[in-house]
């Protein structure tokens, strides 16, 4: 759900470190800040959940939250004749997979409550928001459930990049990031190729190779083959348009920023020459809004869920699990069963009074949980579309608590649209949330005005959520560290007695709704087993 651009290294830069620095530019890589499973790039593993066969038929089981890992359990024990009950602190199902759209409400642990307000048709997607390509798990899903994908553009050469940390003339300049782009890997191809040219790169290289590379380095600088200098390319966009007749005609390229200038811009912090494994260019989300996947696994086990339900005790026996709760009445009220399904956020699981064991109990402490924001603004006209020409993709920036600006994915050439005004993390983050949600509001569209001058005169309403704030989550996702990964973390992912842990926050697709649905089917299995073994 986090963004990062690599900080600037010190020193004195020279070509060697240049060269290993930079690469071959050309995408954007977004490092998940905070979120460990995103940056070492884990992918989906399970396609399919398990097959549980001879069935459950008697066996009770209580799964105790309706987001997509409880509902993922659910679903799947009823196919198999479990007696399956759900519990639910929230009065809607979905956990972390929420839309908010006209009448959705919130009212955070600080007391600010919200109604949003945007124009019918319009939403955000304030916790997940994309899907790649190999989380085959989330996709086994949308595809069983009839629920429609579009593409999600998660990386556009047309959009901004907005740097007031650097230096020069491109300091605090919106700059096409393709136009960045195409002069840093020309830059850094011309250099490459001048020097591969006179045998002056370390790597042995035969005449024939040496030949090839530069060939090879030409083609991807766009260089002269006579001088090999970077001079710009018509990839980076014209001053002036190619169109009818002999004005404007040909057009007139657009003049390449200087390798001073690039380098000093800092710009060059959101390229890389291969987008990040859970980052591809073009992703997933659902038309109408992520929540649809919530709504879908609704349709099937909505009738076995208690909502507006919030656990209060989880006490075991040798025979079963007695889990207590307050209903939406305040009555306490109790429900037995021979194994629990535990999907609640260790953040909260670790307040409710429960019987773990003590090793238990440790390990659930071994793990911290991301301050997490979000921001929805409604404008009244799609000014990046109409007068930018961007269509969708991240307006990347150094400036404080913003992190990202996303353009929508959907809703082309309509008359509103809502971006994501912001996407912070950690302090930026708190120091964020603390703010009166009209306050976040003013923050978010004075950081856009910066960028693009119809921001302001544009905005409409605001709709903010803090994962950090949400009384039934309190952090966005589990954050690891390489110890919690090797002493807590295999505790957790094997029962207590008869409980049964599952979440984003056990396994390494953090975060992910992949790693929710694909930690419930490693549950279930081990459940099934354990069942037809007794």
């Amino acid at each position: 759900m986090s963004d990062q651009s690599a900080a600037a290294s010190g020193g004195v830069l020279t070509r060697r470190r240049f060269f290993e620095g930079l690469a071959a530019f050309g995408g954007v890589s977004l490092a998940m800040a905070g979120m460990d499973a995103l940056g070492f790039g884990f992918s989906s593993a399970m396609a399919a959940p398990p097959t549980l066969e001879g069935g459950g038929k008697g066996t009770k089981i209580v799964v105790l939250g309706a987001g997509l890992a409880g509902m993922t359990a659910a679903y799947e024990l009823t196919k198999a004749g479990y007696e399956v009950q759900v519990i639910e602190a929230r009065s809607f199902a979905g956990g972390r997979c929420q839309t908010a759209r006209k009448g959705f409400q919130h009212t955070d642990l600080n007391g600010n409550a919200q109604t949003c307000d945007f124009d019918e048709g319009l939403y955000i997607n304030h916790g997940p928001w994309r899907i790649p390509y190999h989380h085959r798990s989330t996709l086994h899903y949308t595809k069983q459930f009839g629920v429609l994908l579009e593409s999600f553009v998660n990386d556009n050469d047309a959009a901004y990049v907005y740097f007031e940390k650097g230096s020069g003339p491109l300091k605090g300049k919106p700059i096409r990031k393709g136009e960045i782009a195409a002069d840093a890997r020309g830059y850094a191809a011309e250099m490459i190729a001048k020097a591969a040219s006179k045998g002056q790169l370390d790597a042995p290289l035969t005449a024939e190779d040496r030949d090839l590379f530069v060939a090879y380095m030409i083609n991807e600088g766009r260089l002269s083959a006579t001088d090999l200098t970077y001079t710009g390319t018509e990839g980076r966009g014209f001053a002036v348009h190619p169109g009818a007749g002999v004005d404007p005609g040909p057009g007139k390229p657009s003049v390449p920023y200087s390798l001073t200038d690039v380098l000093h811009s800092g710009a060059w912090h959101v390229l890389t020459s291969v987008s990040g494994y859970e980052q591809q260019r073009t992703m997933l989300q659902p038309i109408g809004g992520m929540d649809q996947i919530a709504k879908g696994f609704e349709k099937r086990v909505g009738s076995l869920i208690r909502y507006s339900c919030v656990v209060q005790k989880i006490k075991q026996s040798p025979k079963g699990v007695t889990v207590t709760y307050t209903d939406k009445f305040g009555e306490q009220d109790t429900i037995t069963a021979d194994y629990c399904v535990c999907t609640i956020p260790l953040s909260v699981l670790k307040g409710i009074d429960a019987d773990f064991s003590k090793p238990f109990k440790a390990a659930m402490s071994g793990v911290a949980y991301a301050p997490v924001n979000k921001i929805g603004l409604q404008m009244k006209t799609r000014f990046w579309e109409e007068n930018h020409h961007i269509y969708g993709g991240h307006i990347y920036n150094d400036m404080p608590g913003i992190n990202t600006i996303t353009l929508p994915s959907t809703g082309w050439q309509s008359q509103k649209g809502v971006l994501l005004g912001f996407y912070a993390f950690g302090g930026e983050a708190a120091k964020i949330s603390a703010k009166t949600p009209a306050d976040r509001a003013a923050f978010a569209v004075a950081a856009g005005q910066k960028v693009f001058p119809e921001y302001a005169e544009n905005f409409e309403t605001a709709f903010s959520f803090c994962w950090h704030l949400a009384e039934f989550n309190l952090g966005g996702w589990a954050e690891w560290g390489e110890q919690g990964r090797k002493e807590a973390y295999p505790v957790l992912c094997e029962p207590d007695g008869r409980v049964y842990l599952a979440g984003e926050h056990l396994s390494y697709l953090g975060g992910w709704q992949a790693g929710a649905i694909e930690s419930a089917w490693q549950q279930i299995g081990k459940i099934h087993a354990r069942v037809r073994t007794a």
